[in-house]
Parts: C-alpha cells; structure tokens; sequence
C-alpha cells in the first residue's frame, strides 16, 4: 500500500502540482505594498509665550479678563492645579519664576507608587495617617498609569533577603502591599530563590543571600510629565508662563469694598516680573493658589505678615546620582530596606541609565526659592556606600562611575509631633508624606506636602476648596475631570508607536522622515503621539537623515531640540538638556558636550547677537551656571565643563 502511494508517478504529479499552484498564485503584475498604517494625528501649536504674557497682563484692564484662579509655582502640583481647574471652565493662570519641574518635581526618584515603606510604619507604629497615605497612593498610582500611558509604567522592584527569618515577613509585608491595592493592583509580588534572584539582577550581592521578593510599582519621566501636564492645561485654555515672578502683593484696603473678590480683604492683585526682560505687571484675580513646595512658607508671609506664624514646611535634601546602564537590569529595580542609618535606597533603570538614591537630610535653614541645592560629596559617597553594600564585591562601583548627581528639596509637612522648635525634632523619614490645604485670612489658598503620586489627588482638593471659599460654583461648568483625562501626547500613543515611526521611514523616505530605532523609541516615549510633529518639523526644516545627535551615545537629536524650543517653553540650554530632554541627568558631561550646539541652536532661533558657548556661560541669561553647579561633582561637573572650554 505505501508503495503505492509513494510511487514514483504519484509524487511527480503532487510536484507539479504544486509548482503549477505557486504560479497560478503568484501570477499577475507586481504592485507595491499597501501600507495599512493610520494617519497621524492632527498636530497642534501651543500659544506662544506672547500671547500668554498679553494675556496676564489684559486681566487688569477689564474685569471680565479677570483670573478665577492664579496658581503660583510651576511644579507637579501647580500644574495639576491649573490643569484640574481650566478643564471644569475656570479661568485659570500659572506662573512660575524659573523653568517648569525646575525645583523638586524633576529631582524625585521617578518612582509611582505607594510606598512600602510607610505602609511598615504604619503596621509597626500603628500609625493610620501613613495608613490613609499608602491607600491614596495606591489609589492614585492606578490612574496615573492610565493618564500618560507613554510618559509611565510598570516596574518589578526586588527586595532581597539575607535572613531566612526574613522571608515571611518580607513576603507578607508585600502581599499586604499587593491587597490593599485591591482591584487596581498591577501585579501580583512574588517570591525568587537565591539562583533565580541571581539571574534576575546578576549583580547583586550574593554573599548571605537566601532569596528576594518582587513587588510591582510604576515608574515616570518626572519633568516631563510635568511638561505634558503644563501642556494639557494650555490645551484647556490655561494662561500658564514660566520665568515670570510673583514680586509682590497688593493688599486691599479694608475701608474699602471695590475688590471683586468674595470678601473685601481677600487678595485681588499681584505684581508679576517677566524675568527674562525684567517687566513688571500687574495681574488681577479671585483666588489665589499658592503651589510653592518647599518655599510655600515664603509666599504665606508675603500674603499674610507674620512674625510669630509656625513653619508649615519643612525641608529634607533628597540626594540622587546616576550610573553607567550596566550595574540594573534594564526591566527589575531594587531596593534596600534597610540601610545602616535606617534609611531606604532605591537602585533602579531609568532612561537607559541606573539611578540610585536617595538621601532624607533635614535643612536646617530653608533655601531662599532663587536658590538651587547642590548634592555635597558626603552626599554622593553615602550613596554610593549603599549601592555598593547592595551589589556583589566583584562589581566595583566606585566614584568615577558617577555619571551625575543632583538635589532635591523634598516639601514636608510639619505636624505636631515634628516639633519644629523643638530640640529634638523627630527626623524627616519620620514624617509623613501626606498634604495639607490651608486658608488664610488674605484668601490665599496653599497646598503643601504630599508627593509626585498624588499629584491629581492634590489638585482636585485644592480646587475643591477654592471653589467652596471663594465661591466660584456658577463659573464651573463640570466636576473634576482629571481621573479620566489623558494628557496630551496619550490620544494617538500605543506601545508600537516607535514601530510606526519606523516604518513610516520606509513608505516615506522621501518625504525625510529619518529616523534610527533607538530614536524612535525614544520619541515614542516621551512625546507619544507628538512624535508626529517632531518628524513634520524635521522635514519642513529640511534636517537630513539621519537626524544629528547631540550626543553620540544617547537618542537625543537636533529635531528634538527645535521641538523644545517652538512648543515647550524652552528658553534656556539648561531646560533643554535637564528637563525637555533628560541628558544633564543621566551624564553630565555628555550634556556637558552637547551645550554649544544647543547654545548655536537657540542663539540663531531666538536672535541672541554674539553668542558662543564662552558667552552663554558667563550670562545668567542662559542658566549655564546655575544648570551644571546643581549636579555636584560628578564625572560632568561645573569644573569639568569650564575646562572643556579652555
């Protein structure tokens, strides 16, 4: 029988056949692909920061151009503010008197998350306020996964074990974590043997070691978020500047009752200082929020003199510095519980880089807001003493390996037991990182504490608030809005958005979209659907392909920077590299590099007569100072670039 079937006759009728199908199939004129790409989405131009000065100053012509809310401080939540407030219809404006995220919003450890370390205090000390704290927490992670699905997301954090009695706790410590982010919990933890934690982070210590645990938490472009959340609140009609100082407060007169405000003693007016042309103005308002972080303390005493008022803030140094991509894994962070000083480090991927951090050091003297904290070398070494106990002898951290390092000044809220006049003031790792709103007599409104997770959170109680006291409900049209709201550059993102990017390149090479996989990456990533626009920018500047790199090591291009500066507010080289683009926080020196082709770039877009890089870094103007003497003394520091310039 299989002879039969496997004859010689029968099986050159089952070839051919074959052969004469292939043709038949085959057969016809050949056609070029369809692509089945969607288009991309529309673009959009924000006002231009003309428009948005013009507009701050017509609010003391006329009272129909009056604010309903003045939001000072430029950070994650003055921008959540504003963002929350014009898209329930209110007339909203922010001003912030350096960059955008310039202060602590873009030095966090870009983390999303709950917090399992105040969820241990909170069992150990039975303390319900770090409780309630990791339950928003949690609650606010989940939506801030969704809100900017391109600029956050996942992370595994392991935690290492190195005492077999530690396991069950460490274990039940997390699942607790795991449960009270109920529905909304990203991923279940779980546990790793010794070889199997080893094969995960191949560069961890193995001596002592027994296993690990993984939890889940989320992870973010912290300054640009912030961007993305400035932008949003543009999109929804906000009048949002930065480099435009709050100078001074008109206080009204008591006698009299001309304000337009709810109350005759509530503020009304301020006086704004755009710090780039050094031109004061007045703007007029209803309430005012003040948004502040650290240096809240400040604006209460400018709006309500005090000398006897109580610190509501105070400020910790949180110190991180960045690391060659080799010492994490690209996709599992980790976490030192415990550190010698009871402190808890955190080693973790981040923008191609490894960053590590962070420090919890009280400020005896608050920092004056025009000042920017410097990480100190004692700083940097403890760190790097930490990383170094967390990771296997063999691996040799050391200070050269320090890529970067900055400070940031951390807002937190003094409570009762922090005893602020005290002599032994409990330290700041003990405080808890919740918020606080507080009225005062002038009608200001101030949000303190907190932290980047519940950002949203913050905002809407803020404007809650302001609506109530100053009473603004007919000039709202909806409720809160946020917890559904996508920020702009989410609409048209997906996870293969790079893939697109790239294989628009081939269907329209000619059309000069150039762009490298890496790139691609990048811009998907950080820009999402926006993405777009920097290629529709690159072919009507005629940039050729592929696109220049600032620097040769990391995705950041040419097109990328003409971007920043035509649709981000961009006015310094030092909020290009450090905030647009994250190059002055993953390496110093290769923003270091990049800084006279950014100061070329930006001297012929904004018509600045004579510069070079010698000129910008001897003028303010330009932030080249101030941008590299906030980074410590890392392998790119302040004196490595003076005398890259000799």
């Amino acid at each position: 029988m299989l002879r039969k079937v496997f004859s010689r006759r029968t099986l050159a009728i089952a070839t051919g056949g074959t052969a004469l199908a292939y043709c038949c199939i085959n057969s016809g004129p050949v056609q070029a692909p369809q692509s089945t790409l969607p288009p991309p989405p529309p673009s959009w131009t924000p006002p231009s920061r003309a428009e948005m000065l013009a507009s701050l100053r017509a609010s003391a012509e006329s009272p129909d151009n009056e604010f309903d809310l003045l939001v000072v401080g430029g950070g994650a939540t003055g921008a959540g503010v504003a963002l929350d407030a014009a898209s329930r219809g209110l007339k909203v404006a922010l001003v912030e008197r350096n960059d955008f995220s310039s202060g602590t919003s873009s030095k966090s450890t870009k983390l999303v998350h709950g917090g399992v370390r105040y969820l241990q205090k909170a069992v150990f000390e039975l303390d319900y306020d770090q409780y309630k704290l990791v339950r928003e927490a949690l609650h606010e992670r989940h939506i801030f996964l969704q809100t900017a699905p391109y600029l956050s997301h996942m992370l595994p954090i392991m935690l290492p074990i190195y005492k077999h009695w530690q396991v069950p706790y460490y274990w039940a410590g997390c699942k607790l974590y795991d449960f009270l982010a109920g529905k909304q919990n990203i991923q279940s933890s779980y546990l790793l043997s010794k070889s199997r934690a080893l094969h995960s982070f191949p560069t961890l210590n193995p001596n002592g070691l027994v296993g690990a645990v993984v939890y889940y938490d989320g992870q973010h472009n912290d300054s640009r978020m912030n961007i993305a959340l400035v932008l949003t609140a543009i999109a929804h009609g906000a009048t949002i500047t930065n480099y435009t100082a709050l100078t001074s407060l008109v206080h009204p007169d008591p006698t009299t009752t001309t304000t337009t405000s709810t109350t005759p003693h509530h503020l009304s007016t301020a006086l704004i200082t755009d710090t780039l042309t050094s031109q004061t103005f007045p703007v007029r308002f209803k309430c005012l929020i003040n948004a502040t972080g650290p240096h809240a303390d400040t604006l209460l005493q400018l709006a309500d003199p005090d000398p006897e008022r109580a610190p509501m803030v105070r400020q910790s140094r949180g110190v991180h510095i960045a690391l060659p991509p080799y010492y994490a894994p690209r996709r599992m962070g980790l976490i030192d519980p415990k550190t010698e000083d009871g402190r808890v480090v955190f080693l973790l991927p981040w923008e191609g880089g490894t960053i590590a951090g962070t420090t919890d050091t009280p400020v005896d003297a608050p920092a004056p807001a025009a000042e920017e904290p410097m990480a100190q070398e004692e700083e940097i070494r403890w760190v790097l003493d930490e990383v170094k106990r967390c990771l296997a002898p063999d691996v040799g951290v050391s200070r050269a390996d320090v890529l970067s390092a900055w400070c940031g000044l951390r807002p937190l809220v003094v409570g009762p037991s922090a005893s602020p006049g005290g002599d032994t003031p409990t330290p700041t790792q003990s405080l808890v990182r919740s918020h606080v709103i507080h009225v005062s007599p002038s009608g200001m409104i101030t949000i303190v504490g907190g932290k980047w997770t519940t950002y949203r959170e913050m905002a809407r109680e803020t404007v809650d608030t302001a609506v109530r006291v100053h009473g603004l409900e007919t000039r709202v049209r909806s409720g809160c809005m946020t917890e559904t709201l996508q920020l702009i550059g989410s609409a048209g993102w997906e996870r293969g958005l790079y893939l697109r990017l790239v294989e628009r390149v081939r269907a329209c090479v000619r059309r000069g979209y150039g762009i490298e996989t890496d790139v691609a990456r990048h811009l998907a990533d950080n820009y999402g659907d926006r993405a777009w626009t920097i290629c529709a920018l690159a072919e009507s500047m005629g940039i050729p392909t592929p696109w220049p790199r600032l620097s040769s090591r990391y995705p950041y291009t040419t097109p990328e920077l003409h971007y920043t500066l035509k649709h981000e507010y961009a006015h310094t080289p030092t909020d290009v590299l450090f905030r647009r683009m994250r190059l002055g926080f993953l390496d110093a020196r290769a923003a270091g590099e990049a800084m006279g082709v950014v100061v070329d770039v930006m001297g012929r877009e904004r018509g600045w007569a004579g510069v070079g890089v010698r000129g910008g870094q001897g003028d303010g103007r330009w932030g080249w100072r101030r941008g590299w003497s906030v980074f410590g003394r890392g392998r790119g520091t302040a004196e490595d670039v003076e005398d890259k310039g000799e």
